[in-house]
């Protein structure tokens, strides 16, 4: 099933009738905004010595322990082009479900759509991430 692009208007509606944002943008991103309800699984991650970020090693491993592969799930990032990449990454690893949030959240914010800088720890990444790590043992 090809990855479709969605806008805002589609994003909303698909939130109501139950699918997940994902936040593919880092967690210093994520924790300077995004979009309210967001879920955080960073497709690239700042590296702690450089800043630079780089491909996190886990993006696969812990979105495959948090959500099962015919979630619905709606993938954003800053502007569309990282959360295009993790559709593609994720399809290939067998989720069925995806669809791509082109404007991203710059387009989100934007629009004044609603926005929060804090989440709880099963929607951060650092939560999730121990999560997966307790799944895996």
């Amino acid at each position: 099933m090809p990855i479709s692009n969605v806008s805002l208007a589609d994003t909303l509606h698909a939130q109501r009738d139950g699918a997940t944002y994902v936040d593919v943008r880092s967690s210093l991103e994520f924790a300077a905004g995004h979009p309210a309800g967001a879920i955080n699984v960073p497709l690239l991650e700042a590296d702690e010595d450089t800043g630079q970020l780089m491909p996190n090693p886990d993006f696969v491993r812990v979105m495959k322990a948090t959500f099962a592969p015919d979630t619905a799930l709606l993938l954003g990032c800053e502007s569309g082009t990282r959360s295009a990449r993790a559709a593609q990454i994720l399809e290939a690893f067998g989720f069925s479900n995806l669809a791509n949030v082109a404007a991203g959240f710059q387009g989100w914010a934007a629009a004044g759509l609603p926005t929060e800088t804090t989440a709880p720890t099963d929607r951060a990444y650092a939560g999730l991430l121990r999560a997966a790590a307790v799944t895996d043992t």
